[in-house]
C-alpha cells in the first residue's frame, strides 16, 4: 500500500514540539513547509559549488552585514548556507527513523535585495527509510536494510551535496577544509543532542546515533580535525549531559566583548562547568 503523505511530513511532525527547529522551507510533491520568500533571485547549490560563483554572493554578504573579521564571517555565512539542510537531515534520522536523501540540484538559496539569505528551499529528494516503515511504498522512498545502511546514504548524500559549495568558499576565503567540515559535523552531532535533551530523551544514545553518522561521513569524504565530544557536568542528573565541539565558531574574534561560547574548545572546563550548572539549577537563566 501507498503512503498518501509525503515521507518528509513525518520528519515536520516530530520538529513541531520543539523549541529549536530551523528546518528548511519543503516544497515537494504533497507536502509545503515554510514560510514562502518572494526573493530578488534564487540561488542554486550545485552553482554554488564554484569560487567564481560562490565567491561575489560570499563578498556581498559580508561587506553589507559583517563581521569584519574573516574567520567568524566565514562560518556565519556556512551557516547561512547548511544549517537549515543538516538539520533537516539529523532530525530526519533521529526524530523520525527517515534520512532525506539531499541533492545539490534539489538545493534553493533566496537572495534579497539587503544581500541577505533566506531560508533554504528543498523542492525534491529521496528519503531512505528501513523495510518496516509505512511509508515503504512511496514513490519518493529508497528502502535500505538496517539503521546503519541508513546512516551510509543519509551522509553520502550530504556529504556530496555540501562538498562542492565548502570546497569553493575554502578557495575563496582560505578558510580550512577542516575547520569547514567540523562545522557540519559539530552541528550535525548538535541537532541530534538538543532534541534529545528537550524532549528527555537518552542524550547518550542521540550522541552515538549522530557519531556513527559522522563515522560515515568522514567515509564519504569528510576531512576532520577534532571531533565533538560529550561533556557530563552534573552525575546522576537526567539533564546533567552536554557537549564539546570540535572546532570553534570564532564568534568571540568577531566582538572583543563576547567571551568563548559555552560548548567552544576553547573554554576552560572549569567554567563550562560552573556556567552548566547555573542553567541546570535555574532554567530561566539559559538562552
Amino acid at each position: 500500500m501507498t503512503c498518501a503523505r509525503h515521507p518528509l511530513s513525518a520528519i515536520v511532525d516530530a520538529c513541531a514540539s520543539l523549541r529549536f527547529a530551523p528546518l528548511p522551507s519543503l516544497r515537494v510533491d504533497g507536502l509545503a513547509h515554510g514560510t514562502e520568500e518572494h526573493p530578488e533571485l534564487w540561488l542554486r547549490a550545485d552553482r554554488l559549488g564554484s569560487a567564481d560563483a560562490l565567491g561575489p554572493v560570499y563578498d556581498k554578504v559580508t561587506a553589507e552585514h559583517g563581521p569584519g573579521h574573516r574567520l567568524p564571517a566565514v562560518v556565519r555565512f556556512q551557516r547561512a548556507l547548511l544549517r537549515d539542510p543538516v538539520f533537516l537531515v539529523a532530525a530526519g534520522i533521529y526524530l523520525a527513523g527517515r534520512a532525506p536523501l539531499l541533492r545539490a540540484e534539489d538545493l534553493w538559496y533566496p537572495w534579497h535585495a539587503d544581500a541577505s539569505i533566506g531560508t533554504p528551499v528543498v523542492t525534491s529528494t529521496r528519503v531512505a527509510v528501513l523495510p518496516d516503515d509505512p511509508a515503504a511504498g512511496h514513490p519518493d522512498v529508497t528502502v535500505v536494510s538496517d539503521e546503519r545502511e541508513l546512516d551510509r546514504v543519509a551522509a553520502r548524500s550530504l556529504v556530496e551535496t555540501v562538498r562542492p559549495m565548502l570546497g569553493a568558499l575554502q578557495q575563496h576565503t582560505r578558510m580550512g577544509t577542516r575547520t569547514l567540515w567540523g562545522w557540519v559535523a559539530d552541528s550535525l552531532c548538535f541537532y541530534m543532542l538538543n532534541p534529545a535533551r528537550f524532549l528527555g530523551h537518552d542524550s547518550e544514545l542521540a550522541w552515538a546515533r549522530g557519531q556513527a553518522v559522522v563515522d560515515e561521513m568522514v567515509t564519504a569524504g569528510a576531512v576532520l580535525r577534532d571531533r565533538p565530544q560529550l561533556f557530563p557536568f552534573c552525575a546522576n542528573h537526567p539533564g546533567g549531559v552536554w557537549a564539546v565541539r570540535g572546532t570553534c565558531c570564532f564568534d568571540y574574534k568577531a566582538d572583543a566583548k563576547e567571551d568563548y561560547c559555552l560548548t567552544c574548545p576553547l573554554r576552560d572546563d572549569a567554567s563550562r562547568t560552573e556556567k552548566l550548572l547555573t542553567w541546570l539549577n535555574d532554567p530561566a537563566t539559559a538562552p
